[in-house]
């Protein structure tokens, strides 16, 4: 039913498609079920971020997404510098950039950061909002304080030395306080009229349908004021459905093609683009007390029980296999023993030693989503990896949930209530920053809702390095710990480490200007349809 829902929206987009002839539109099919949050925090993940976070917002400090061939790295955003103090490192000062106006022409100074900051720390703040607490609470939890310094200075207090900081600032999205006054106080009334500083304004918002965007013609950079003058953003969680909309011309731009598309795409004309970045695609596991996850034997077991490179072709080979929460090669990944490979007689000799195998079964529950930010195909996928742990041993259940749902699962973790029973959940990942991508999801402090150890890991020995990761502040020494810690997490077994994906996307024959950064995150701005 979703995917004729889906073809029954996307016929309906010329009816709202009646713009200025010389207007330049670009159409966007999104995975998403529901437009993301528009009040400054998006959620959705990753996309929701990618499409509504960085087009109407911006952060203190930006990533640089302009280039295809070297991973991204961080950039002056609303902050022209920052820096931290040398004798507690604990204390940021972050001078702001003069002349940024709110989308409803307020200024940006130091009071809106204070401001922005309270919407998120500060529940007694009238301007409060838990819905942005809950996807912020990411990026703020290593702060103790903030203060204004001056008009356009700011002083940041982290709780302990962080070097990762500048990395969580990153996620930190500024909405304007001026509008928030105007429309009596109401985030819902806000997110019909947002106000950020960023290259794109919202224009109209229909949910679980369609974000209409038009450029900012006054963007604070000159270098990335919008190519088109109007993005609508779709919401097709269906792939067939967004496959369709594509071919048939009723989007210019789609996400996660289903790959068996892919040769029809191609013979139409269609541009598939691909890029390696950081992202993988795993299933973090439960060390509750009754989770059979708790035996490395089996952890290892089901390590070795994938077929990973079958699986990259069964996804047109959009998909490389993993080795670990890394790629092989990247400055992290260090010197594993444990190989992760398909080595199912391997995986049957552990389950055996564990005390299972096909005639006496290890039923397990994983929780997974239908669709997705990142998620590529998750049910064909994961039905895929269900039969391969079958073949050891395994008895698998799933639980299904839409993605947001899924997520508010993760933001639990796996000792809150609702997750009881559950010995794993399939919720892709990122790591571009070293914060989330390694120490949060390792270090047994790091549990929800501080950090992302959804399942309650513990290893003294990661936790020893991590200490040390936060407080190294020269980049090869904290280089050199992480790949000490991806060395431990993956010779341990942590998760089920499955495929890092190449991040496909479709897009029509005369669109131009998208460049695929190596990230999650992708910018809009130089992207048009060339008419």
């Amino acid at each position: 039913m979703a995917g004729v829902a889906g073809l029954a929206m996307a016929a309906s987009l010329p009816f709202s498609a009646a713009f200025a002839d010389d207007e330049k539109v670009l159409r966007v099919g999104m995975t998403v079920a529901d437009v993301p949050q528009t009040t400054g925090q998006a959620n959705q993940g990753g996309e929701g971020t990618r499409f509504i976070g960085l087009t109407l917002y911006d952060a203190l400090i930006n990533w640089d997404l302009s280039k295809s061939e070297v991973p991204s790295v961080l950039r002056p955003g609303l902050a022209t510098e920052w820096s931290v103090d040398d004798d507690t490192q604990t204390v940021w000062t972050f001078k702001l950039r003069e002349g940024v106006k709110f989308h409803d022409g307020s200024d940006f100074t130091a009071d809106a950061v204070v401001w922005n900051l309270e919407k998120l720390l500060n529940k007694e703040s009238p301007q409060y909002d838990a819905s942005q607490a809950a996807q912020a609470s990411q990026w703020f939890g290593a702060i103790a304080s903030y203060e204004k310094i001056d008009d356009m200075t700011v002083a940041i207090t982290t709780k302990e030395p962080d070097a990762t900081f500048p990395y969580q600032i990153a996620g930190i999205m500024y909405s304007s306080p001026a509008q928030w006054d105007k429309l009596g106080g109401d985030w819902g009334k806000f997110a019909q009229e947002p106000s950020g500083t960023g290259p794109f304004m919202l224009d109209r918002l229909v949910p679980r349908e369609r974000a209409e965007l038009v450029k900012n013609p006054n963007y604070w950079d000159p270098d990335r004021v919008p190519a088109s003058d109007r993005v609508i953003l779709m919401c097709m969680p269906d792939a067939s459905t967004r496959v369709a909309a594509l071919l048939s011309g009723q989007v210019d731009f789609i996400e996660a093609p289903s790959p068996d598309a892919v040769p029809r795409l191609k013979s139409s004309g269609m541009q598939i683009v691909t890029n390696v970045y950081p992202h993988i695609w795993p299933y973090q596991l439960s060390y509750q007390p009754d989770s059979p996850f708790l035996d490395l034997k089996v952890r290892k077991a089901a390590n070795l029980a994938i077929d990973r490179e079958s699986l990259s072709q069964f996804l047109g080979g959009l998909a490389v296999p993993a080795k670990g929460q890394v790629t092989e090669g990247h400055p992290w990944f260090g010197n594993p023993t444990f190989d992760i490979t398909y080595d199912p007689e391997q995986a049957l000799s552990l389950m055996q030693e564990a005390g299972y195998g096909p005639d006496k079964p290890l039923h397990i529950k994983l929780l997974i989503s239908t669709s997705g930010s990142g998620q590529m195909q998750p049910l064909p996928m994961n039905e895929f990896i269900a039969e391969n742990l079958t073949a050891v041993g395994f008895d698998v259940e799933f639980e299904v949930f839409e993605w947001e749902a899924l997520r508010a699962r993760r933001r639990a973790g796996a000792m809150a209530p609702e997750n009881e029973g559950a010995d794993g959940l399939n919720n892709s990942w990122a790591f571009w920053d070293p914060n989330i991508g390694i120490l949060q999801a390792a270090a047994s402090d790091m549990t929800p809702p501080r950090g992302f150890n959804w399942g309650g890991y513990s290893n003294p020995e990661i936790d020893e390095l991590a200490k040390k990761a936060k407080v190294a502040f020269d980049p090869a020494e904290q280089d050199k710990l992480l790949g000490e810690i991806h060395t431990k997490m993956v010779d341990d077994a942590m998760w089920i480490w499955v495929v890092h994906d190449l991040n496909p996307r479709a897009l029509g024959p005369n669109v131009k200007g998208f460049v695929q950064a190596q990230n999650w995150y992708q910018d809009l701005t130089p992207v048009y349809v060339d008419n």
